[in-house]
């Protein structure tokens, strides 16, 4: 337990020294959660034939057992019976059999401890993944974070898109022409309108003439 509890350990300090050194954090996390991954998965694939093992072992041995006790219990009725022979040889098979028993509870105790084992390393490989995978998401968080002030400072670096003194004067001069062009347009159609010396003459002529026709027109109405 504590040999695995160590390697787990070790297992978890390189990754964080390697983690401080590298460029790319998340694609270094990612390789180590696939790799623990696979480890994971091998290890319950070792598991299951080791619970089966286990339970053959368990069955070999629970049988050896009752053999050894049903040929003890036939030595023991042939001995009453006056057969010691047949008595000597249920006996010698009872030897084997409890031989037997023995190396196979002896296997089927070394495929507990296998289990145990093996129950404690996927826990702490389980353990593990979940503790590295949650700090992905964390390191995610932290290169999201170092982009977007790199592409901020990217901005603020090449000046924006700020405009300088010259920009400003063009600017300057182009509505200052605008504002020309806009004047001389209204003065001309104000020219336009506006009559000239001869229309006015024209216009007074005219007036004066209507003038004295009605002079004319109330004259001959009151003589």
């Amino acid at each position: 337990m504590s040999l695995l509890r160590r390697m787990r350990d070790i297992t978890v300090a390189t990754l964080n020294e390697r983690l401080e050194k590298s460029e790319d954090p998340i694609k270094l996390i990612d390789q180590f959660l696939y790799d623990r991954r696979e480890q994971i998965q091998e290890l319950e694939k070792i598991y299951r034939q080791t619970l089966n093992h286990a339970h053959s072992m368990r069955s070999q041995y629970l049988s050896a057992e009752e053999l050894k006790s049903r040929r003890e219990n036939q030595a023991a009725l042939a001995l009453k019976a006056g057969e010691e022979q047949m008595a000597r040889l249920a006996l010698q098979e009872k030897m084997q059999y409890e031989e037997r028993s023995e190396q196979y509870r002896l296997l089927y105790e070394q495929s507990k401890q296998t289990i145990i084992d093996l129950e404690d390393q996927l826990n702490l490989y389980k353990s593990e993944y979940q503790e590295v995978y949650a700090k992905r998401q964390y390191f995610m968080d932290r290169m999201e974070a170092i982009r977007l002030q790199r592409r901020m400072n990217d901005h603020f670096g090449a000046g924006g898109v700020s405009l300088g003194t010259r920009a400003f004067q063009r600017l300057e001069d182009r509505v200052s022409d605008l504002e020309y062009e806009t004047r001389a347009l209204r003065d001309i159609r104000r020219a336009d309108q506006v009559p000239g010396p001869s229309a006015a003459n024209a216009t007074s002529q005219a007036i004066d003439a209507e003038l004295e026709a009605l002079r004319r027109k109330m004259e001959q109405e009151g003589g």
